[in-house]
């Protein structure tokens, strides 16, 4: 079995072609990783140039490829894919998108760079011919799926540029290598969440309305590409990032009824959910915190249909807000409401053999002076869940320690004492304040940064990974909606890359560098697994650290995108040379 993985690169380069061009024209054209950002504004010095690769049969492959015009105009072109892997590519473009906040000003120095500008990271469709600005690089990206067919072999891509009149600008060529393998299924459980009510707003459609449900299943399907197996679910809508006393758009899936202060619930938009997720791919449920952001002090945003059986307003039925801001969360109220819904989503569970496959949360981020309210908030719901799960994201191990919450999803910065503890089921997530050592997705990290974590997770045997922003195209704290393609950082709030991993499309989601590269990372986990299957964990952890100075942690890892990439060559050869033996 031939391995690809040649640190070599092409240039094509014409000059006056036809009489058409002048002499001093030339035009560079190479395939690279996926692990590579390629800036318009700046020399390209691939670090990781490659012409071939492996993959198996069940993998998602992404490679790109690299092109820059020199010369005195601009031209136009067009790319013409040819060989025997043509019909099994994805093939789109890398586009640019502005950053005002990069990164936070106190961050380490693992970064590609700190300053405002255009960064590369939505992958829209092609549109030809493709402009080329003399002295700026840009990117094409390829993505071989998952479901791609073909048997293993080797299977060769030609890219080639050619102008309107049909001169050929330059060409290269990229081998893929299937190997006979196919990886285990993900077993780590992985949130990104999943904001419907900013699906609802960009796309000025009414929630619920046929055309949102079509939406939402579109947005499922991308999520389960990209290894999500997940999805935040709004039983009343998630009172998350909202400002005090402020709210947004209402996506609760619970019909409630109050008549007489008796209440009544009705789950059918909650039904059609789950069956959009189990048609997406989508195996588990979060169901939406049940108390406040930040302390569990406030219940969230539930409306109701309140039936005034009063004389002469039979039959009115108004549909008004019960319970938000204004409400303590250990009010009377509230706890009766909470006592009489529960038994019915319990229900619904049981009806739908969910078990073992539905958690449940409180309250998001808690710091310690939260404890009290967290900790009644926490028996409440406890006393009416029959021992499901509760997972919260907390960095505070005392949490945990004090057994305040059964699931712990920790920040990957804070980890060390839950680790050092050995907790079961452990859970990590990052978001916007791990900016520091630690892995991340933010625009101006390499990408190498973001596909360390799935070795993280191999070798610290993590359950489950959480991250707050699928979607979210708000400003900070929801005060305003923003254009995800012109606002980048939650209106210079969380580095750019922190808030979305998908943006939206004309009628659906448009992926990211991100999501693709995050899903290598995911995968590297799974070949891990796989490795472990044929070996045992202490030789797959011995193979990943041999020649590194530290084994690897949360904190210290290889920084070179050619350890990434030489490390998952050797798990595929050695792979591929236990499975012959058998």
């Amino acid at each position: 079995m031939e391995f690809f993985q040649k640190f070599c690169y092409s240039y094509a380069i014409i000059i006056n072609i036809g009489g058409l061009y002048m002499s001093d024209t030339k035009f560079t054209l190479l395939t690279v990783s996926s692990l590579d950002k390629i800036f318009p504004d700046e020399p390209f010095q691939p670090q990781t140039p490659c012409t071939g690769a492996a993959m198996f049969l069940n993998e998602r492959f992404s490679f790109q490829a690299a092109y820059c015009l020199e010369g005195p105009q601009i031209l136009h072109a067009n790319v013409a894919l040819s060989g025997s892997l043509k019909d099994e590519v994805v093939f789109r473009q890398t586009g640019l998108v502005p950053s005002e906040l990069p990164i936070f000003p106190e961050a380490d120095d693992f970064l590609l760079r700190t300053t405002p500008g255009l960064y590369p990271d939505p992958l829209y469709p092609v549109k030809e011919p493709l402009t080329l600005i003399p002295g700026q690089w840009r990117g094409l990206w390829f993505t071989v799926p998952a479901e791609c067919t073909l048997p293993a072999g080797s299977y060769d891509l030609t890219i080639t540029f050619t102008c309107d009149d049909g001169a050929v600008l330059g060409s290269c060529t990229f081998t893929v290598e299937r190997l006979d393998a196919r990886l285990p299924e993900q077993t780590l459980l992985h949130t990104e969440w999943f904001h419907t009510d900013c699906i609802a707003d960009w796309y000025k459609t009414p929630v619920f309305s046929e055309e949102y449900w079509t939406l939402v299943e579109k947005y499922m399907k991308e999520a389960a590409k990209y290894g999500i197996n997940m999805l935040l679910t709004p039983l009343f809508t998630p009172p998350l990032d909202t400002a005090p006393g402020g709210e947004r758009t209402t996506v609760q899936l619970i019909d409630v009824s109050l008549s007489d202060g008796t209440y009544t619930f009705n789950f059918e938009k909650l039904e059609r959910w789950l069956s959009l997720c189990e048609r997406s791919g989508i195996r588990y449920m979060e169901f939406s915190h049940l108390f406040s952001q930040w302390g569990a002090g406030h219940a969230p945003k539930i409306m109701a249909k309140v039936v005034n059986t009063g004389e002469g307003m039979q039959g009115k039925e108004p549909v008004k807000q019960i319970f938000g801001w204004a409400t303590d969360a250990a009010s009377d109220e509230y706890r009766e409401f909470l006592e009489a819904f529960l038994p019915g989503l319990m229900e619904f569970i049981d009806g739908h053999q969910l078990r073992g496959r539905c958690y449940f949360h409180v309250s998001d981020e808690p710091s310690r002076q939260h404890i009290p309210a967290y900790l009644y908030a926490k028996k409440l719901l406890e006393s009416q869940i029959d021992g499901l799960p509760i997972m919260d994201a907390l960095s505070d191990y005392e949490f945990y320690a004090q057994g305040l919450v059964g699931v712990p999803v920790c920040s990957n910065n804070h980890i060390e004492p839950f680790l050092e503890n050995k907790v079961p089921g452990l859970w990590t997530y990052y978001c916007c304040g791990q900016y520091q050592e630690v892995s991340n997705r933010f625009f101006c990290m390499p990408s190498q940064r973001n596909r360390i974590l799935g070795i993280q997770l191999y070798k610290f045997n993590i359950r489950g990974f959480l991250q707050w922003g699928f979607n979210f195209w708000n400003a900070s704290l929801s005060r305003y909606r923003i254009n995800p393609y012109c606002v980048t950082d939650a209106a210079c709030a969380f580095p750019s890359g922190d808030a979305f991993l998908v943006y939206p499309g004309e009628d659906g989601p448009v992926a990211s560098i991100r999501a693709e590269v995050l899903m290598e990372g995911l995968q590297d986990m799974r070949v891990l697994q796989l490795l472990e299957e044929l070996t045992d964990r202490d030789t797959v952890i011995a193979l990943m650290e041999d020649g590194l100075d530290t084994p690897v942690t949360f904190k210290q890892y290889p920084r070179e995108a050619s350890w990434l990439l030489s490390f998952r060559e050797k798990c595929n050869r050695e792979i591929i040379r236990l499975l012959s033996q058998k």
